[in-house]
C-alpha cells in the first residue's frame, strides 16, 4: 500500500524497509512513510528511481526484467505505475484542450486484460478481463497523440472517444478512420459542423488453401478511400498509415501490448495506467526521427523542450 506522509513536523523512526530503506511514524496522525515518500506525494522510492522505471517500461521493458535491473520490487513498480497513471491520463486531458490541427487519424488497437474474450466467455469470467480496445487519434504532421481511450469496441465507448476528440481539438481538419461502423454517424454528431471525414477501407486476400486458424493476418491486395461527410474534394487526404505505425510503436513499446508473450495485463486498472504513462511519455519524452528529434509536444508547441522522465513525474505530480 502507498502511504503518503503528512504535513506534520512531529515524528519518530519507526524502522525500517525491506531494503533497508529508515522508516518514520507520524506521532500526530500515525501515518508511516521513509525519507523518499516526501519526494513523490507518497511513493516509497524517490524521483531517480520512479524516472529509472519509467523509462525502462516506456521503452519495452517487462515489469519483471525492470525488477531485476532495477531491484525495486514488482508490488512497488505496479504501485507507481498506477499511481502515475491516473495523473498522466489527466495531465494529458487538461493540457492537449482545443489544439489546431490539420488532420487527425484515428484507429482502435486489440489487446486483451488477463484472457482472451473467448475463453472469459468459454470460463464464464466477469469483470475487467477479456478484450480491451485502445483507441488512439495522433496528428498526422506533428504526430502528436490527441487523445485516447481503452474500453470495448462498441458504441458506446466508440461515443467517449470521440466526444474526447471533440474536447481535444479546435477550428475545421480533417478525420481520417477505419471502416469501424461507429465513426461516421458520432464523427457527424460530435464534430459535423467542423471536420471533413473519410475512410480507408482495406481489402485482404486469403489463398485457397489458408489455414482459418492462422496468426498471421491475411495480406493486403488493395485499398480505397471513401468521402463520408464535409467536402469530399479532401479525398487526397484519407490516410491511415501514419496511424497504424503508430500501432507498431505501441506493440513495440508498452510490454503489455507484445503479441505472443506473458507480459500480458492481468488487471483491467493496470492496463490502462500503463498505457497512459506510455502515451504520455511518448508524447513529451520520446524523440521523433520525422520530427528531426523533437518531441511531438515540442513539435506542436505544447512545450519547448524535450522532457526527461524524472520532469514528466514532477509535471503530473507536481514535485
Amino acid at each position: 500500500m502507498i502511504l503518503a506522509c503528512c504535513e506534520h513536523k512531529n515524528r519518530t523512526k519507526w524502522g525500517q524497509t525491506k531494503a533497508g530503506t529508515p522508516r518514520l511514524r507520524c506521532k500526530d496522525c500515525g501515518k508511516i512513510f521513509t525519507e523518499s515518500t516526501d519526494l513523490l506525494g507518497g511513493m516509497r522510492i524517490g524521483l531517480d528511481t520512479a524516472a529509472k522505471v519509467i523509462e525502462l517500461l516506456a521503452e519495452g521493458m517487462s515489469v519483471n526484467g525492470t525488477v531485476r535491473i532495477t531491484g525495486v520490487s514488482k508490488h512497488t513498480i505496479l504501485e507507481l505505475l498506477s499511481y502515475l497513471g491516473g495523473l498522466c491520463e489527466s495531465y494529458m486531458a487538461e493540457n492537449i484542450k482545443d489544439i489546431f490541427a490539420d488532420s487527425i487519424q484515428i484507429d482502435e488497437i486489440w489487446g486483451y486484460v488477463f484472457c482472451k474474450a473467448a475463453t472469459a466467455k468459454r470460463e464464464k469470467y466477469v469483470g475487467g478481463c477479456g478484450d480491451a480496445y485502445c483507441f488512439t487519434a495522433i496528428e498526422r504532421t506533428t504526430k502528436l497523440l490527441v487523445c485516447w481511450h481503452m474500453g470495448r469496441r462498441n458504441e458506446d465507448h466508440t461515443d467517449k472517444f470521440i466526444a474526447k476528440l471533440d474536447r481535444a481539438t479546435f477550428g475545421r481538419f480533417h478525420v481520417s478512420s477505419d471502416g469501424w461502423k461507429s465513426y461516421p454517424q458520432l464523427i457527424k454528431d460530435y464534430l459535423g459542423h467542423r471536420v471533413d471525414h473519410g475512410v480507408m477501407t482495406k481489402v485482404y486476400g486469403r489463398p485457397i488453401n489458408y489455414p482459418i486458424s492462422a496468426y498471421s493476418p491475411a495480406r493486403i491486395i488493395g485499398a480505397y478511400r471513401t468521402p463520408m461527410h464535409g467536402d469530399v474534394y479532401q479525398q487526397d487526404k484519407i490516410c491511415t498509415s501514419h496511424m497504424e505505425r503508430m500501432n507498431g510503436s505501441i506493440r513495440l513499446f508498452c510490454k503489455r501490448m507484445n503479441r505472443l508473450t506473458y507480459a500480458f495485463s492481468k488487471k483491467w486498472d493496470n492496463h490502462r495506467s500503463a498505457l497512459a504513462v506510455f502515451f504520455m511519455h511518448y508524447n513529451y519524452c520520446r524523440k521523433h526521427s520525422a520530427l528531426k528529434r523533437m518531441t511531438p509536444a515540442t513539435a506542436h508547441g505544447l512545450t519547448t523542450e524535450v522532457w526527461s522522465a524524472r520532469k514528466m513525474i514532477e509535471a503530473v505530480t507536481n514535485t
